[in-house]
């Protein structure tokens, strides 16, 4: 049951009599990242106190159990970073089997006993105390701890980034809507099923939920604010253990502890290159993300099933981890809808070579499929809906974000979902499909960092060349999540998170193409370094004068065209120096020069972001919500019944919105952390099913119930006694929260309810009887 499951002997450290006298220098290099941190949550208005508590949480409620789970299930990779990093993606699923058994029944009270339940039970059975120790120690190399601490303390100060703009509650600020969404879900997650739609009190919920469902958990055992979880202590150690799991899914790929390392760093650090253009080309930055929780709790689960699939393709027997692969199917599947399909078309497309190669069926495979089909059905039924039901298939509607394509023949597009093409493709001549050939092959060019593997593949250091199937694996969940960007339309480009989810798998493949050839790593390094500089230091190239395709064709092909010189003149130089040497030598430059180039752009991009000064007081406008208001709806939470109702009369943004009614206001709901009547309706299903109509997005669609809106809206305009009544005793609604910046309050509202807390512009009323 505790079987080591480790790459070959060539990447493992010596273990010696003298080894355990070496355990402090191996803990060294993670207090970096560590006192990192709890620095940036820090600086960034997070209480010590709970920063300390979340973290021994994490570390006992989640990484602890999840080791010893996955050390019985599966094995030890043979040393403790691994163990441990595999171990909290494993504890992922042990917390969240937790949380739905209490939502279940109803136990929430009993939540906090779960994780010691689990260690109890590992600590009383003797076979199972075994999983404590290690059987069989591989520690791996100094160099590779640096390493990996390194990038996770480029995680830290991403938090720097992302944290600096989203203040916690209450402060004057805009905070991203997304962001109050999910936290009325982590407040809903507190409650038992079945869940109900926090802005749409009724509504059957229908999201892929699990990762407010993991903050809720954390929020219920630490006793820490939700707010203060969600804005603050969760993202980084899911950034973290998304990172040590793509590492060990790279040492485990190439057998090269410098590959897995490397694979990290691209995987979350890395962006793609600009080589002084004057945009971005779309989706090009870091797998995760503090304003979409769904995406990043999915990479440390699609990391460690990426890692079990790639084990079992190869021939190591999975065991007792086969329990593992549909409950991690599942959990995926309500992480992040997007996250599974590359992953079943990599391990089609190595079913298949494998099939090619045996000629019998590769069961293993058809095993993994199985599971991974079981878990798309379940959560189809479970937690599909929102968002992702206006995913439609258009070709290259991606181009949409890309500044040159729609400051150009997309200028005029509107919504654009409608038809096989965008409006601005449909009546492109032959010097527009050139143009956009061209835009095609440039964002090819940018994202070479994650797509060189595919032109370089590596070789496996167990079989020859283009038998391995992890390399068709990975090969093949990286053309699918990348084709999944391009084949498919969202109007808001949420077709983005099937590139999104296979970015750490396409480092993983750049990395292991990189370790194959490398026979001295002193030359790579070089040529990263130069890559890096070239990327950082090189000219840049400013917009055309005007918007044209002649202008944009110009600006985005003369960086490109300087690069190809440059790289010309050194590869030149080389031959003339070193000859033959030098030619064979080019695949390795090459790979290196773009890693390092993506390397050195997130770098800048991090430190130069984290360094700025932070932004100036907000200033007060329609899209702020107040430290008043904030205050008004924390009294709510704070004193509401935990299934009370609130109506409200916030539903847009800008709040006082007069003519359309962008409906994702979820503050009321989010910091109130109360069901509400009628809040905002942007994402609920009736209103993105209706998409396009009147020429709308579905964000700007009317409110789905009108009867309900129209009374909820007379009440606080009017305050008319019979109305209130109905709020009161046919829609279940307890509280009111009126804001006199969303519209006009009546003055009689305080005679039929009772004022019970005052924030600025913000009053709440308790309803009588």
């Amino acid at each position: 049951m505790t079987a080591v499951l480790s790459p070959p002997d060539a990447d493992r450290a010596p273990v010696g009599p003298r080894s355990g006298g070496r355990s402090c220098w191996r803990l060294l290099p993670w207090i970096f990242p560590a006192l990192a941190a709890a620095g940036v949550l820090h600086g960034t208005g997070t209480p010590d106190r709970q920063i300390a508590i979340y973290g021994l949480y994490f570390l006992f409620a989640v990484v602890l159990p999840g080791t010893l789970v996955l050390r019985a299930l599966y094995g030890s990779r043979g040393n403790w970073p691994e163990d441990l990093g595999l171990g909290a993606a494993t504890g992922l699923l042990v917390m969240v089997a937790g949380w739905a058994l209490a939502a279940a029944t109803g136990l929430q009270a009993l939540l906090p006993a779960w994780p010691a339940l689990i260690l109890v039970l590992f600590l009383a059975v003797p076979k199972l105390r075994r999983c404590v120790r290690i059987a069989d120690p591989t520690p791996l190399p100094l160099a590779w701890s640096w390493s990996v601490a390194a990038v996770l303390v480029m995680i830290a100060v991403w938090g720097v980034t992302v944290f600096e703009n989203t203040p916690l509650p209450p402060a004057t600020g805009v905070i991203y809507q997304d962001l109050y969404y999910h936290l009325a879900l982590v407040h809903e997650m507190t409650r038992s099923m079945p869940f109900q739609v926090p802005q749409l009190a009724g509504d059957e919920l229908r999201y892929h939920y699990l990762s407010d469902a993991d903050m809720a958990a954390a929020s219920m055992i630490t006793d820490i604010p939700a707010a203060t979880v969600l804005l603050r202590l969760w993202v980084l150690p899911m950034a973290a253990t998304a990172a040590v799991v793509f590492a060990a899914v790279g040492r485990a790929a190439s057998g090269s502890w410098q590959a897995g390392a490397l694979a990290a760093a691209l995987g979350f650090v890395g962006h793609a290159l600009t080589l002084g253009s004057p945009t971005a080309p779309a989706i090009s930055g870091l797998p995760v993300s503090l304003v979409s929780p769904s995406q990043t709790y999915a990479m440390p689960l699609i990391g460690l099933f990426t890692l079990i699939a790639l084990e079992a393709l190869r021939g190591r027997p999975l065991r007792w981890a086969w329990a593992m692969t549909p409950v991690l199917a599942l959990v995926c599947a309500g992480a992040k809808s997007s996250v599974l399909p590359p992953l079943a078309a990599g391990i089609g497309l190595a079913g298949l070579v494998l099939f090619r190669q045996r000629r019998r069926i590769p069961w293993v495979a058809v095993g993994l499929l199985g599971s991974i089909v079981l878990g798309i059905l379940l959560g189809f039924r479970l937690f599909a809906g929102g968002g992702a039901g206006t995913l439609a298939v258009q070709p290259l509607q991606v181009l949409r974000w890309v500044t040159p394509y729609n400051k150009t023949l997309g200028a005029g597009d509107g919504l654009g979902l409608d038809g096989l093409l965008l409006p601005g493709m449909v009546t492109a001549g032959v010097a527009g499909w050139a143009f956009v050939a061209g835009l095609v092959g440039w964002w090819v060019l940018m994202q070479a960092p994650r797509l060189i593997g595919l032109v370089l593949p590596p070789r496996s250091p167990q079989s020859p060349a283009g038998a391995d199937p992890a390399r068709w694996l990975l090969g093949g969940v990286v053309v699918a999540g990348t084709g999944g960007l391009w084949l498919f339309a969202h109007p808001s480009l949420s077709q983005g998170y099937f590139y999104f989810g296979v970015m750490p798998a396409a480092g993983v493949l750049t990395a292991w193409a990189l370790a194959d050839r490398v026979r001295n790593w002193r030359i790579p390094l070089a040529a990263a370094a130069a890559g890096a500089a070239w990327q950082v230091l090189g000219p840049e190239i400013g917009p055309p004068a005007r918007h044209t395709m002649a202008g944009w064709a110009w600006s985005l092909a003369a960086p490109v065209l300087l690069t190809a010189a440059v790289v010309a003149v050194a590869v030149l130089a080389g031959v003339l120096a070193r000859r033959s040497r030098a030619v064979r030598a080019l695949p390795v430059l090459l790979i290196a020069a773009v890693a390092g180039g993506a390397l050195g752009n997130g770098a800048y991009l991090l430190f130069g972001r984290a360094v700025t000064v932070p932004p100036a007081a907000v200033k007060m406008s329609p899209s702020v919500v107040t430290a008043g208001e904030m205050r008004a709806a924390l009294w709510l939470e704070d004193n509401a019944g935990a299934d009370d109702v609130i109506a409200t009369n916030v539903h847009c943004v800008p709040i006082d919105a007069a003519d359309r009614c962008n409906a994702r206001a979820f503050w009321v709901a989010g910091l109130g952390g109360r069901r509400t009547l009628v809040e905002s309706w942007g994402y609920a299903d009736q209103a993105v099913a209706a998409h396009g109509t009147g020429g709308l997005s579905y964000t700007y669609q009317p409110a789905p119930y009108p009867e309900v809106f129209a009374l909820n809206e007379r009440v606080f305009r009017e305050a008319g006694l019979v109305d209130v009544a109905r709020l009161r005793d046919e829609h279940g609604v307890r509280w009111l929260l009126a804001d006199t910046r969303a519209g006009p309050v009546a003055p009689g509202l305080a005679r039929v309810a009772d004022v019970r807390f005052t924030g600025d512009t913000a009053t709440v009323y308790e309803l009588r009887g």
